[in-house]
């Protein structure tokens, strides 16, 4: 056996991950077995108190016993992707704080996405997506521009695989075609040469279908939304490759289910390895029937180059 110091914070759970425990109940057997009896855990860790680790060769045989709570199928779920016939409106809210020593900026948009599935393609999902309804706390030119060039592409397409990740996102085919007049209005309404800028830089974007496929894969909805929540959970957990921030700053998120009592919706807790000057949590509401998510709630941090930001992201369905 190994003699342990107790840690501030540490817990039955971290440290049996530690020593790839997989139910922590076992150490606090093994440990109340073998210390004195000053030594024994009721109901919580005590800092700089002794605890009795087992060996790796008992640790084995607890973990052939195969009883560890996160071996739970209901923690363990096969999240399906049956999007055929979804048609369903989102409010969208989307809050972003910046503080510095010498100022702090926020911004809170507003908006509605109607998302559509019209049909299955050999492998993949094509969804219609619409933004509409933009409304922000400090209106400017520029928001007023970008939400009225975001509405004149309406739809946009969303094509997925069958797990329900992006493979690529487009425009219609006669969207783009009839794009001269949409610039054209897009210029009356805003004959700026600040807009004229902007105007410039989004028709260069719209135009190149790779750069467009590559920057609306960064828009926060679409890759919030269609995240890899379906990939195989093990030991009541699974992986998702996330980015964060205005430079995509690359996450892996653990993903938990919150409760296994779960019927007609599983809620999902998602969260990361503490990082410095990075933390993120998450929880996404998705029906059980057809996989398709219904709420999600995100909150993340990052401190960096003596900035601090924070982002609130919320999408909740409407009835």
């Amino acid at each position: 056996m190994i003699v342990h110091f107790i840690l501030s914070g540490e817990t039955l759970e971290s440290i049996s991950e530690e020593i790839h425990l997989e139910n922590p109940k076992y150490l606090k057997e093994f440990h109340n077995l073998h210390c004195a009896k000053e030594d024994i855990i009721h109901d919580r860790l005590i800092p700089r108190k002794k605890l009795l680790i087992p060996d790796s060769k008992t640790i084995k045989e607890y973990n052939s016993r195969n009883d560890a709570p996160f071996k739970d199928p209901k923690l363990n779920p096969e999240l399906p992707f049956k999007p055929e016939n979804f048609s369903q409106i989102f409010s969208v809210t989307n809050t972003e704080i910046e503080e510095t020593e010498l100022d702090k900026k926020n911004n809170i948009l507003l908006y509605t996405v109607s998302l559509k599935w019209v049909a299955k393609e050999e492998n993949f999902h094509v969804f219609h997506l619409f933004k509409n309804n933009f409304s922000t706390e400090h209106g400017s030119m520029m928001n007023d521009i970008a939400a009225a060039s975001i509405r004149a592409l309406n739809p946009i397409v969303v094509k997925t695989n069958e797990k329900g990740e992006v493979m690529n996102v487009g425009l219609k085919e006669e969207t783009i075609a009839s794009f001269g007049s949409i610039r054209e209005n897009l210029s009356d309404l805003f004959p700026d040469k600040y807009a004229k800028i902007y105007l410039d830089e989004f028709e260069f974007a719209v135009l190149d279908k790779k750069l467009f496929d590559q920057r609306m894969k960064e828009d926060i909805f679409i890759k919030t939304y269609f995240s890899s929540l379906r990939n195989e959970f093990k030991n009541g957990k699974s992986f998702i490759k996330q980015t964060i921030g205005e430079d995509n700053i690359p996450i892996e998120v653990i993903q938990r289910v919150e409760d296994e009592k779960y019927t007609n919706e599983i809620t999902l807790q998602h969260n990361i390895q503490p990082q410095p000057g990075i933390d993120f949590h998450g929880k996404y509401v998705v029906s059980t029937e057809t996989g398709m998510v219904k709420n999600i709630e995100i909150k993340y941090f990052i401190s960096q180059y003596g900035v601090k930001s924070t982002n609130f992201f919320s999408v909740k369905e409407l009835s």
